[in-house]
């Protein structure tokens, strides 16, 4: 699609939905930090951002923190979602699997289990399953990198709001976010007593509730405790057990103490814990005529599959072993503010510990042949440690900037079993990095209206490892070192007090790292390590509020290019079986425009949502592995075999994705109001697996309604809901398992919370 044709079908789309974040409503001048106090959620005079971004008729600011100082939005020159507790509840988001739905540039892909899942930011994420791999899109909480991705894909905390960045945002939160970063930002310190509950119950055994309990403690100290609780059956149904699966169990712990002896002082101490465990199962969609578990003639499927009815509705499964993940964690960290004459130090200091155990049926299938008893287990474990040191100038002032420093220690361990048929593995290894980093980043406004920001990072990295193959009877280790600098640079002009422009360009880097998966040998210790990802983007935004500010449209579009790309691909072994490994696979481009708007029709009606138009490519690819049952015909060749993937469309890289939600709440007398919500998402065709017909997901769209009553001021709030009204299938993700059944089509998916109707109803509490 040409841009001219692309620029056109966007002014439709803008003139039909009126699209957007709902936090994007409002607007006004910059917010000063002036004190090492936050403010944007420790009073009851200054409402929060979730608050603010739920109420359709509010006329607050919206606060982020995307530049590591609080300001408005609207004046930030980057391209910045704000989702509040509220847009999660109505489009039936309760994991962070399911964030996707409503941040349209965005795209998680939810695995067997939660290490094999991978978040994409505008087409661009690391599919890996190697420890000590980053993503390329980084995932913190309150502002401090999670070490483990793996870490996120469990229920979401306490969270007051969610800021996502796309592009590039090396400059300031360092080497692993080249695509982008999600920030979780959880409640803060109340000054008066605040209670929040809520629970939910579904139709299809969802049951779920959480607890917040924030105010002072004594004088000059401040609490927040919270607490929540969530359990899903599941939708899938073994049948050899009679079990349903593919559901999880969490209970999520989380405390703060705020501190604040003086004026200009304050001290965060903030704590959590997690717990929980998933069940697994991966129904067939597709056999071929002739598939036999690993070729053998007596293994059909419907000797190993007994009582399975493989088709693309199918929600059961046949294993006789339960595939399943049990995890728990915890950690916290420490945050000091002191204000120094004007200025503003600030200080964080985290540690976090995470243990992972995962359990896999790795054939599939109810087989009693030795080839129907190979399983996969392991077990992930992290460490970190970080402290980052930041300087910062009043955020008043014509010139502003912020200095720091960055450090962070992390630790990985994978031991890991497969076997005793077929594809066997038993090795153990360890993966370490260490890194400090130092960034600046100044804003300057030249004249009225004129700002121009300039930032830079340099940061040195030393990674290492040790892998030993318990079945070669080989040990190996090594490691590295690398120092890297990134920069961004932008310029923002206000034509008016609510119409803004501003372009960007930025730098991204990901650093280097060692494929520690299963076939790792000398050739690999031979070669060093993976090169590290580097990221150019270009960006132009338009900022406006009009009609009083009724109405918000955000436009963004954007040009990022990556060299030396890390992602997965698969080696042939000398069995013939297949293994994935990580490697640099060339460049990539991905170019596109977002939209986002938001409209307060009346008082008490509000449509908000956003929309993205994506085109990402890859550049240069000649040589990447075959899918599964490609042929020369279909441009497997070469030899080894290969194929040639330049001009080729990324993978998990939708061409359209858009979400549009609308909340009514008309008065029905006393202190009384009505609540209607819709939300409706849609999302165009992608592949999980370049090219392959067996991982093409067709385009789908899902419609979630609510209705309900609420106390005007909304300290009570009763919803009964219907999620995927339409009951529309699709896959959370889909796997092509050919090799399995004898090179015969053998087609596999995850399935999605929604996969199927259900109802439910929440109740919720705040006072």
């Amino acid at each position: 699609m040409g841009l001219a044709n692309t620029v056109c079908r966007w002014a439709l789309a803008a003139a039909i939905m009126g699209a957007a974040q709902p936090a994007f409503a409002q607007n006004a001048e910059q917010t000063a930090m002036q004190t090492p106090q936050r403010d944007q959620t420790t009073s009851d005079q200054a409402r929060s951002a979730a608050e603010v971004a739920s109420d359709p008729v509010n006329t607050d600011d919206i606060i982020v923190t995307a530049n590591k100082r609080e300001e408005n939005i609207q004046k930030v020159p980057l391209a910045v979602s704000v989702i509040a507790p509220a847009q999660l509840a109505s489009a039936g988001v309760r994991n962070f699997t399911d964030i996707g739905k409503i941040a349209p540039s965005l795209v998680v892909r939810p695995a067997e289990q939660p290490q094999n899942s991978n978040i994409s930011l505008r087409g661009v994420g690391t599919f890996a399953f190697g420890i000590g791999v980053e993503s390329s899109v980084a995932v913190l909480v309150d502002e401090v990198p999670l070490a483990f991705q793996a870490r996120a894909f469990t229920d979401l905390p306490d969270v007051e709001r969610i800021e996502v960045l796309r592009g590039p945002q090396s400059t300031l939160y360092g080497k692993s976010a080249s695509a982008g970063l999600v920030n979780l930002i959880t409640r803060d310190p109340t000054d008066t007593l605040r209670v929040r509950a809520n629970a939910l119950v579904t139709t299809d055994q969802e049951r779920g509730a959480n607890f917040s309990v924030s105010g002072p403690a004594a004088e000059n100290l401040g609490y927040v405790l919270s607490a929540a609780y969530n359990y899903w059956d599941g939708n899938v149904h073994n049948l050899v057990n009679d079990k349903t699966v593919n559901g999880r169990e969490s209970i999520n712990l989380r405390g703060k103490l705020r501190w604040t002896p003086t004026d200009n002082a304050s001290l965060t101490i903030s704590g959590n814990y997690i717990n929980g465990n998933t069940d697994v199962g991966r129904p067939f969609l597709r056999f071929g005529p002739n598939a036999r578990l690993r070729g053998i003639a007596a293994l059909p499927p419907a000797v190993v599959l007994p009582g399975v009815v493989v088709g693309p509705d199918n929600q059961d499964i046949a294993n006789n072993y339960d595939s399943r993940t049990k995890y728990q964690g915890g950690g916290g960290y420490i945050r000091g503010e002191l204000g120094l004459g004007s200025m503003n130090l600030i200080s964080i200091t985290s540690y976090d510990k995470f243990h992972l155990y995962d359990y896999l049926d790795h054939d599939d299938t109810a087989s009693t042949a030795p080839q129907g008893a190979n399983i996969q287990v392991g077990q992930f474990k992290s460490q970190q440690i970080t402290e980052e040191l930041r300087l910062q100038s009043p955020s008043e002032l014509p010139f502003r900037y912020t200095l720091g420093a960055y450090a962070a220690s992390t630790h990985f361990e994978r031991p890991f079993f497969r076997g005793p048929s077929f594809s066997l593995a038993n090795w153990y290894a360890t993966a370490r990095s260490r890194q400090v980093a130092g960034f600046a980043q100044a804003d300057w406004t030249v004249v009225d209206g004129l700002t121009l920001t300039g930032g830079g990072r340099v940061q040195n990295e030393r990674v290492s490892y040790s892998f030993r193959d318990n079945l070669a009877n080989t040990f190996y280790s090594g490691s590295a070192e690398d120092t890297a600098a990134t920069y961004r640079l932008s310029a923002r002009y206000d034509f008016t007090p609510d119409v803004n422009a501003f372009f960007t360009y930025a730098t991204g880097y990901k650093g280097q790292t060692y494929d520690l998966t299963t076939g790792f040998n000398q050739n690999r210790a031979a070669a060093g390590p993976i090169r590290p990802e580097r990221s150019r983007d270009k960006e132009l935004g338009i900022r406006s509020q009009l009609f009083d500010r009724r109405l918000t449209l955000n436009l963004t579009l954007f040009d990022t290019s990556y060299r030396d790309l890390q992602a997965q691909t698969i080696e042939t072994l000398a069995d013939g079986t297949s293994n994935f490994r990580l490697t640099n696979v060339g460049r990539l481009r991905t170019r596109g425009i977002e939209l986002e708007s938001s409209l307060r029709v009346a008082q008490d009606l509000s449509l908000n949502g956003a929309v993205t138009y994506l085109d990402a490519t890859y550049t240069d690819f000649p040589v990447a592995q075959c899918y599964p049952l490609q042929t020369a015909a279909l441009g497997c060749t070469g030899t080894p075999a290969r194929q040639n993937l330049t001009g080729t469309r990324a993978v998990q890289a939708p061409e359209w994705k858009f979400n549009i939600s609308g909340d009514y709440s008309p008065s029905l007398g006393g202190h009384l109001r009505g609540v209607a919500q819709f939300n409706w998402q849609y999302q165009s065709s992608l592949f999980f697996q370049a090219r392959d017909p067996e991982t093409f997901q067709p385009a789908y769209h899902i419609v979630n309604v609510g209705l309900g009553v609420r106390d005007e001021d909304r300290r009570w709030e009763v919803v009964a809901f219907v999620n995927n009204v339409f009951d529309k299938q699709y896959y959370g993700s889909l796997v092509n398992t050919a090799g399995n059944f004898g090179g015969n089509t053998a087609t596999q998916a995850v399935l999605p919370r929604d996969f199927r109707r259900y109802g439910g109803l929440r109740v919720g509490l705040n006072f």
